[in-house]
């Protein structure tokens, strides 16, 4: 099932304020990049009702190949909607994929995902 509407990332606009203005907090297969959202759609909200945004940013140095690519880019987004309900609202989160993540199984990947937003502060309950 892929990752509601409501919480993706899809304008290059949200990327680049992330990569500029966001913390960054890295690891082996992945660095993530942490903003606090203030507004949605030009409309100041307050922050618990505004829902955690994730944007997946992945090149071609990781792998040549689409397939690869899109592959780990759905592992990335279903580790993360398992993910969902503990997170904190109001947060933009872009996570850039390392070229060590092609050889690396699903296991690795959520542990790693979990370590970084426990990390970022972003994560509840654990």
């Amino acid at each position: 099932m892929a990752l509601a509407k409501l919480h993706r990332l899809r304008h290059w606009r949200d990327f680049q304020v992330a990569y500029q203005q966001g913390r960054r907090y890295s690891g082996q297969f992945f660095t993530l990049f942490r903003l606090k959202q203030f507004s949605n759609k030009n409309k100041v909200l307050e922050p618990k009702l505004i829902p955690t945004r994730l944007g997946v940013s992945i090149s071609q140095k990781v792998s040549k190949k689409a397939v690869i690519r899109n592959r780990l880019k759905r592992q990335i987004l279903g580790g993360f909607q398992t993910l969902l309900p503990n997170l904190t609202p109001g947060w933009r989160l872009v996570i850039v994929v390392k070229p060590g993540a092609v050889g690396c199984n699903y296991g690795d990947f959520l542990r790693e995902l979990k370590q970084l937003l426990i990390q970022a502060e972003v994560l509840n309950g654990h």
